[in-house]
């Protein structure tokens, strides 16, 4: 019996069976025998966890118990495919893969009818459909009876919220496991893993200190990714040795990664100071109002692999301390954008990241705000704190009247334009200003009211 069978699809929309041999790529050779060879997702692997009890089923009531349907949903090269393989084989059965992207209805249809010829003769089925989200519905209709009356087990994947891309019928009745990104820790395990195991590269090569920082950093998490440029990487340099590489390990050098991927490394250190020298030339660049300087370090990160999400946060916090009231919705396309990159993901979220970028380095800048509340900061950690003014304090409860808590307290909505002249400082800090609006976009027209505010509350009887 063949456990390793994945189906694609023929010239002629025939199911086509192969299985791995040593000719596969390097990210098939090196996909987990075991949970304990899985990488990350410890949140799924814990002892009693569902996925553990799928996998690894301690009886024949619990095997029947467990769901006909997984959906797993995470961003690509995360193990998907590798959990789809291990919930077929640690229980001894039969694997079928399709692709949303080439399979139709047609396909999925010959599958099952296979599958339940299979299970007369009591061998199960494991069907795997990749990026379930590009099926329509009507193709995500032809599964439910297989899923209803477990012709098979179905394992379907998706790097899109399944809330949105996957029928309700077929979520209803699925397992929804989702798959976290992958530490730069947990990937470099693997690629270390595929240098030396034998299912991999054998020692044949080793890698340079560099080249493994730089092939991480352009990984970006993919573990998929990431054997996959070793597994070019090694190539090459087992091809430029006379021998063959037969004698000692070739060193994969930073050059050698280079060549591999066609891609010049970016002279750039995650951990050291070119990263903080980026980092800051691309905040700066913003602040300066140098549009193409910045989209010029934003692409200096993105090539380099930077987590997008570190990107995004850093443009949040330079649309609230740059940009600030000038321009109240760069906030608003910040958030948006780093929202945007967790959904989608790269490559896709350099787009969103570029968006962000234009809005803050055209925008108007004013750090007023930034200003204005590290001015109260400073004089609250002098103890220039004082005491609530009485009319200000909480009233709601027994006995506060008695102390005078709220008396003549006038309410704004009361007053016109909505400003009580009242006193709201404590009188230790009664006239102190900390907010001090530009002329710069929105924020002058901030300014303006702000005056008029300011000679109401100025009229406040004082104490």
């Amino acid at each position: 019996m063949d456990l390793f069978e994945t189906v694609t699809t023929g010239e002629h929309g025939t199911p086509v069976t192969t299985r791995p041999g040593p000719g596969a790529p390097l990210a098939v050779r090196m996909r987990p025998a075991t949970l304990d060879e899985v990488a990350g997702q410890e949140h799924l692997l814990v002892a009693g966890s569902p996925l553990r009890r799928l996998v690894q089923p301690a009886d024949e009531a619990a095997r029947r118990a467990a769901p006909g349907s997984v959906i797993l949903w995470g961003p690509p090269g995360v193990g998907k495919t590798t959990l789809a393989y291990l919930v077929a084989t640690a229980s001894g059965r039969r694997f079928v893969e399709l692709s949303a992207v080439t399979a139709g209805v047609k396909d999925v249809r010959q599958v099952v009818q296979d599958a339940r010829r299979r299970l007369v003769g009591g061998e199960e089925t494991v069907l795997f459909i990749d990026e379930v989200h590009r099926f329509s519905k009507t193709q995500q209709d032809a599964l439910l009876p297989s899923v209803e009356n477990r012709w098979v087990t179905l394992v379907a994947a998706t790097t899109e919220n399944p809330s949105f891309s996957v029928n309700s019928p077929l979520l209803s009745r699925s397992l929804l496991l989702t798959l976290k990104p992958l530490t730069t820790d947990d990937v470099r395990a693997l690629v270390r893993r595929a240098v030396v195991d034998e299912r991999g590269l054998g020692a044949a090569v080793e890698l340079a200190a560099d080249a493994e920082e730089q092939l991480l950093r352009m990984a970006g998490g993919d573990a998929r990714k990431a054997l996959t440029i070793l597994e070019a990487a090694a190539g090459a340099a087992l091809a430029d040795e006379p021998s063959g590489g037969g004698g000692d390990p070739v060193t994969l050098d930073l050059d050698t990664i280079e060549r591999a991927v066609d891609v010049a490394a970016v002279r750039y250190d995650r951990d050291g100071d070119q990263h903080y020298d980026v980092v800051s030339a691309f905040i700066k660049s913003i602040r300066g109002s140098d549009v193409d300087a910045a989209l010029h370090y934003l692409a200096r990160m993105v090539a380099a692999g930077e987590d997008p999400r570190f990107i995004a946060r850093r443009l949040v916090i330079s649309a609230a301390e740059d940009v600030g009231m000038a321009d109240p919705s760069a906030l608003q396309t910040a958030v948006a954008a780093a929202q945007a990159v967790q959904l989608i993901g790269m490559p896709e979220g350099r787009i969103v990241l570029a968006e962000a970028v234009v809005h803050l380095a055209t925008a108007p800048k004013s750090n007023a705000a930034y200003l204005g509340v590290d001015a109260a900061l400073a004089d609250v950690r002098a103890g220039k704190a004082g005491v609530v003014p009485p009319h200000l304090r909480d009233s709601h409860y027994s006995g506060a009247s008695a102390l005078g808590h709220g008396d003549g307290y006038r309410y704004a909505h009361d007053a016109p334009h909505a400003v009580a002249p009242q006193r709201y400082l404590p009188d230790e800090l009664d006239g102190r200003r900390y907010y001090a609006p530009s002329d710069r976009g929105f924020e002058r027209q901030v300014g303006e009211r702000l005056d008029r505010i300011r000679e109401i509350l100025a009229d406040a009887p004082r104490t």
